[in-house]
């Protein structure tokens, strides 16, 4: 199975650091994103963690639950929570999946069928694919999918002004322009006529004849 953008995320049952979770039922009606790492104890995804655990309350304003998953029994994940707050100093509040029997990085086709059905003896090298981020919408449908080598940390920040934009334009018939920010203007959508776009925005900037800009509109 190959997801893409607009899938239903897939639903699992899964162990965590904060109990036994269904993913759907956890997520409610919000937002979340879940987060992968091809194994505990590396030094990439100890940065990102504790990155994450920092930004937890801007990812909470926009009603965005956050969950970790590692290719590692749940166990291990305690040990690692010290560990990042050693690097880090911060101290991950958010729940972590326990993935031993590689389960979720299946489902979620970051590992193949064939990668058996234990993550013990595997490498990090082994699940290299398994660094992605998925942020998934109320209606459970994947809005976005990052996938990284392991050797280049996450930028949040990035996936925050995504979220910005996802929601923005899920409420609007507007898009946003490359390096967008919250605040700068944005892009009327071809659905809306001029006219319409006076009604709605009450002004804006034709730049081509398929690319208008407007003020962002309040939320």
């Amino acid at each position: 199975m190959s997801l893409r953008i607009n899938d239903i995320a897939p639903d699992f049952t899964a162990e965590t650091t904060q109990g036994t979770i269904e993913f759907h039922n956890w997520i409610g009606d919000g937002w979340a994103v879940l987060f992968s790492h091809p194994k505990n104890f590396t030094p990439v995804c100890t940065t990102e963690l504790g990155t994450m655990a920092g930004l937890e309350g801007e990812f909470t304003k926009r009603g965005v639950k956050i969950v970790g998953i590692s290719v590692d029994p749940v166990e291990s994940h305690g040990k690692w929570k010290d560990d990042i707050r050693t690097a880090t100093g911060y101290d991950v509040d958010y729940p972590l999946i326990g993935d031993k029997d590689l389960n979720v990085a299946k489902l979620y086709d970051m590992l193949p069928a064939s990668a058996g059905s234990s993550s013990e003896g595997r490498t990090p090298a082994d699940n290299a694919t398994v660094r992605s981020v998925y942020v998934i919408g109320p209606d459970k449908k994947i809005k976005l999918i990052l996938t990284y080598p392991m050797t280049t940390g996450r930028n949040f920040n990035e996936i925050l002004r995504a979220i910005d934009s996802i929601q923005l334009t899920s409420k609007h018939q507007v898009a946003t322009p490359a390096n967008w920010q919250q605040g700068d203007d944005v892009i009327i959508t071809a659905g809306v006529s001029n006219e319409d776009a006076l009604a709605r925005f009450g002004s804006f900037d034709t730049v081509l004849p398929y690319l208008r800009k407007t003020k962002q509109p309040s939320a």
